[in-house]
């Protein structure tokens, strides 16, 4: 098994209504980019990691990326204007040698490597799988802003990533979202459309995307856990 991580990195960020890339914010001085690249270069099943970065920060990720010391080889590639885009253009870097593809959020810095590997061995095994949660609260679906009904939460989660396929399957659901011309909100979406089952290995709470304001908050609580752990 040869595993390449792609760290999907060009999002604009602007719900975090910040000057520059959320990605690129610091947490203790640090960017969070930096964090989520960690984790996939201390996972022992991972021998690759692609970087789809923003048109105007390829060269600032790049040396951010030479600069902070990692055991693997990291390389940064341009990404697109949306996440289906950056991944598609990362694929492209991608070797023959590589037969699983792990997808993850470069704003997740604090999923677990062990959550990393039970999916990228699930995905060895029957070929896609993701990371989830419960759903805890109730679901409303709401018409006209009326509530509509009541959603049924136990047959309900919250796709996290990493998302991890066999790279032939992967490729063929993006070829057939291509034809298509269809946009998925994540991989998995592409690879349901062929009718191929999506595993789901229960995630954590803790692996949350920062995307908000008020997110940097929790994610500076959750840093400092992890530094008194460790």
């Amino acid at each position: 098994m040869n595993v390449t991580a792609i760290i999907a990195a060009a999002g604009a960020g602007r719900r975090m209504k910040a000057d520059r890339p959320k990605q690129l914010l610091t947490l203790d001085n640090t960017p969070i980019l930096i964090y989520t690249i960690r984790k996939f270069d201390a996972c022992r099943l991972v021998n690759k990691i692609l970087v789809a970065a923003p048109q105007e920060s390829v060269d600032e990720v790049r040396k951010l990326v030479a600069g902070a010391g990692f055991s693997k080889p990291v390389t940064v590639v341009q990404g697109g204007a949306r996440r289906q885009d950056s991944v598609a253009t990362a694929m492209q870097h991608i070797g023959p040698e590589t037969s699983i593809v792990a997808v993850h959020d470069a704003v997740r810095p604090f999923v677990k490597v062990e959550e990393i590997e039970a999916t990228i061995l699930e995905a060895e095994k029957s070929g896609a799988a993701l990371l989830a949660i419960p759903i805890v609260d109730t679901v409303k679906q709401i018409r006209k802003d009326v509530v509509d009904s009541t959603l049924t939460r136990e047959h309900l989660v919250l796709a996290q990533t990493p998302q991890v396929f066999r790279i032939e399957l992967l490729r063929e659901a993006f070829e057939r979202a291509r034809k298509d011309d269809y946009y998925g909100t994540d991989e998995a979406s592409l690879v349901e459309r062929l009718g191929h089952p999506v595993a789901v290995i229960r995630g954590s709470e803790r692996n949350i995307k920062i995307t908000r304001p008020e997110d940097l908050a929790l994610a500076g609580f959750y840093l400092r856990e992890e530094k008194a752990v460790k």
